[in-house]
């Protein structure tokens, strides 16, 4: 089961991980290059959703993943693990979305403005940080907590993550969604979307949408949760992925 992050990393599935792991699913929770805990840098040209798609393809390789395969996607995590499903570079058997990029929702205001490479050359280390706290604060909603938060925003402390994060903000398009409808409109691949209902950028609204449109979907709504619901429901949230991915 792998599990994609997007402009937050791997941290969001951690509230879930050792009860699908308990129920006997072998969830691996990545960081991409340069995000979260892992090495490398990204590069606006690295960071686009087709390119990460590659990579994420070339790391299951890696391990020597073989046959059908469980992908669950966060935020931009969502639009790769969209991308592999469409373009069939992993046998995906189920497809779970968290509060994911769909059509054309992102990126959201507080991203894109990084799309300008004047606003991102001029923007310090300080600077991002406090953007990054206000973000990953109502992301949070009720689960957050200083500590919490402080948590999330460790990764960020590190040069090359900045630069990492800003590339892929840069690199941020809702093409690379809007591209993958009609593949996913002919897809029979059963897809489950788990959302916090409170997100006001990747709305519910969205969600019905994709719900409405894409076959074989079921959408879970979380009450009273932002962008990051595994950390108000996990054991709703962890429950929901294990009865649908070993069904």
């Amino acid at each position: 089961m792998l599990l994609l992050h997007g402009t937050y990393w791997s941290r969001v599935w951690l509230p879930v991980l050792g009860r699908l792991a308990e129920a006997g699913l072998r969830p691996l929770a990545v960081d991409l290059p340069g995000l979260g805990r892992s090495g490398g840098e990204l590069t606006p040209e690295t960071a686009t959703v087709p390119a990460l798609a590659d990579w994420v393809a070339r790391f299951a390789s890696a391990l020597q993943i073989s046959g059908p395969i469980a992908v669950a996607g966060h935020d931009i995590g969502g639009a790769i693990a969209q991308h592999l499903l469409a373009h069939g570079q992993l046998e995906v058997h189920r497809l779970a979305l968290v509060n994911s990029v769909t059509y054309d929702s992102w990126p959201a205001p507080h991203v894109a403005r990084f799309r300008d490479p004047v606003v991102a050359a001029s923007t310090t280390a300080d600077e991002l940080l406090a953007a990054r706290r206000q973000a990953v604060t109502s992301a949070l909603a009720g689960a957050a907590t200083e500590q919490l938060i402080a948590d999330y925003l460790d990764p960020w402390t590190d040069p090359r993550v900045r630069r990492s994060w800003l590339a892929m903000a840069g690199a941020a398009d809702s093409r690379y969604t809007l591209d993958l409808v009609p593949a996913l409109k002919r897809s029979t691949t059963p897809k489950l979307l788990i959302w916090g209902e409170d997100d006001s950028f990747e709305t519910v609204e969205h969600a019905e949408k994709f719900a409405s449109e894409i076959p074989g979907t079921t959408l879970m709504r979380i009450p009273e949760a932002d962008h990051i619901p595994t950390e108000n429901a996990p054991g709703q949230i962890a429950h929901a992925l294990i009865d649908f991915f070993t069904t």
